[in-house]
């Protein structure tokens, strides 16, 4: 059986700390804030991040360089046969081309995934990529396992501000504008490629209720059932986690019986949206 190690980056929300309990790897994505470059969880933690954002600071994001990603591998293939390496949704940034391309020199040793995912839904393939390596599969046939997958899963997010859109040149600033004037809090969704659009919502709670009643929907047409034996339910947030565990007693209840993993969300997605972002998504489990 060949021994496989599995990567990802931090923009599936693992921490360094639970990448050596996990027994996986992360690269940590950088950021250049104000022309100095940081890295995810190495020498920018959430706290810092948010203070420079508040802040104003010029916020950037970027990929994990060639050279860094190489010299992972190099390192691993050391003491494994296969890498499995996910990284976050093609759709949401060139990581995923790069890696496949330079996965081209490995000689089928390392296998790129790119199924499609972010956040919490793009740790549970990792979660699922641990449990196939464990049952014996390759890196190979895990990669196709996971891309078969991929869009089993959904995950919401709503938005407390309209600012941050605005300020990455996502919505237009008249959009912007009476959005604010309104006290619209947009609902957006990523199911395969995109972030898009989904609901807007006049107040908070209505906000939650969409993204519930669209998880139950998603669960009980798209992926078969809503029970615990067949989802995985998950939660996100930014920043502020009062509010987050506010909304997870909500979403306990209208799921009673769902055992429910919460994080932050990682900064890559925290710098496009801000603070005060709540999210809900799910995974159909994999048989």
């Amino acid at each position: 059986m060949s021994k496989i190690a599995i990567v990802t980056d931090s923009n599936s929300g693992i921490t360094q700390a639970e990448a050596k309990e996990m027994g996986i790897s992360v690269l940590p994505m950088p950021f250049m804030i104000d022309e100095e470059t940081y890295y995810e969880d190495i020498t920018l933690s959430q706290p810092a991040f948010y203070e420079k954002l508040a802040a104003g600071a010029n916020v950037v994001t970027s990929q994990p360089t060639p050279e860094s990603v190489l010299n992972l591998w190099d390192e691993l293939l050391k003491e494994n046969d296969e890498i499995v390496h996910i990284p976050m949704s093609s759709g949401l940034s060139g990581s995923c081309q790069s890696a496949m391309m330079l996965a081209e020199d490995y000689e089928g040793k390392v296998q790129v995934v790119n199924n499609q995912r972010i956040s919490i839904t793009q740790r549970q393939s990792i979660l699922d990529a641990l449990r196939l390596a464990d049952q014996g599969m390759n890196a190979a046939k895990i990669k196709e396992t996971l891309e078969q997958d991929k869009f089993n899963s959904s995950i919401y997010i709503m938005l407390d501000t309209l600012y941050y859109l605005k300020k990455g040149g996502r919505i237009t600033p008249a959009a912007a504008a009476l959005g604010t004037i309104l006290k619209l809090k947009p609902v957006l969704q990523i199911q395969g490629e995109k972030l898009d659009a989904f609901a807007k919502a006049r107040t908070t709670g209505q906000g939650k209720t969409i993204m519930i009643n669209a998880i139950r929907n998603d669960m009980n047409n798209r992926f078969g059932g809503a029970t615990p034996d067949n989802m995985e339910l998950m939660m996100a947030y930014t920043y502020d986690l009062e509010a987050a565990n506010h909304f997870k007693a909500e979403v306990e209840e209208a799921f009673p019986g769902f055992p429910i993993f919460m994080a932050p969300l990682s900064l890559s997605v925290a710098c496009h949206i801000g603070p005060g972002s709540l999210a809900v998504a799910c995974c159909k489990k994999m048989k």
